[in-house]
């Protein structure tokens, strides 16, 4: 029934869906609500807080450690992605042994058709990572609904930093009818502000410490905001970048919250937030920040 457990403990460790569905179903009664954190592993301390909130508001906790080879453009980055099953085993157990991890091959998600279901996500999908990642997104809505059919959660966790990505989400689970509370949580920061990400562990320590860039032009970038129109706050952050040739900016947008619209002329009547992604090193970097 469990993969292979790396702690020698009784911690639910799964690696097909058959078995975990038979375990979800006989634990679960209608008064038991399951809490869902989906991963693609090489865990944080970000992963780490929607674990834990999920601990606080859930009966249950799943966890999937998953990396999606649907959901990247570039063959090179889905072969050096992180992966590391045995330590990301050992931080979930050391939070608490009662989580269930579910940890599948490629072949028990997809069987023998690894590709995307088409998705429409009312324009969502065309803006910002959209533009740059041709197809990323249907790969999300699919792994992300396959997800949601296999564990069934009541409430399902993401963190802000792939803002776009969690509006993706809750649109497709309202789309497609799904009982699932899509629930955004916090950004975590390194010290130094850097948002934590998987991919910060390919950066030298250098690298590391010069990324901090990225967070303290985003909030200089919300200070700006509050008296610059969007295209002199993105002139001023381009500008910024051309000044740092260590780091590549392959965009900033300052777009509506609700519609990720670029933001033509402010409203007071929306929410607006700065997004950015810059390449260090070919290791690309996502960030957000909400603009008061």
């Amino acid at each position: 029934m469990f993969a292979v457990n790396f702690n020698k403990t009784a911690m639910p460790i799964f690696s097909g869906k058959a078995a975990l569905m038979t375990f979800l179903k006989s634990i679960k009664n209608k008064n038991t609500s399951i809490g869902f954190v989906p991963t693609m592993g090489a865990l944080h301390q970000g992963h780490l807080s929607l674990m834990q909130q999920s601990l606080n508001e859930n009966q249950k906790t799943v966890v999937s450690i998953f990396v999606n080879p649907t959901q990247f453009n570039n063959p090179e980055d889905l072969k050096k992605y992180p992966r590391t099953l045995e330590s990301d085993t050992k931080k979930i157990e050391a939070l608490n042994p009662d989580i269930i991890i579910y940890a599948p091959t490629v072949e028990d998600i997809y069987e023998e058709n690894v590709s995307s279901e088409s998705f429409d996500f009312d324009g969502l999908e065309n803006q910002m990572e959209g533009k740059f990642r041709p197809g990323h997104f249907d790969g999300v809505g699919t792994i992300v609904k396959r997800l949601f059919e296999i564990v069934q959660p009541n409430n399902a966790y993401f963190g802000e930093k792939d803002f776009q990505q969690l509006q993706i989400v809750k649109k497709m689970t309202q789309k497609n009818n799904l009982p699932v509370n899509i629930i955004g949580c916090p950004i975590h920061r390194e010290e130094n502000g850097l948002a934590m990400s998987s991919r910060n562990e390919r950066l030298s320590p250098e690298q590391r410490s010069e990324a901090s860039v990225i967070y303290k032009t985003l909030k200089n970038a919300e200070l700006l905001f509050q008296n610059k129109s969007a295209t002199e706050v993105t002139e001023w952050v381009n500008e910024v970048f051309n000044n740092h040739p260590t780091f590549e900016l392959e965009y900033f947008q300052i777009a509506e919250e609700d519609s990720l619209l670029p933001c033509i002329e402010k409203s007071k009547d929306k929410n607006y937030r700065a997004f950015i992604a810059v390449f260090v090193n070919n290791i690309r970097l996502i960030d957000t920040i909400s603009l008061k």
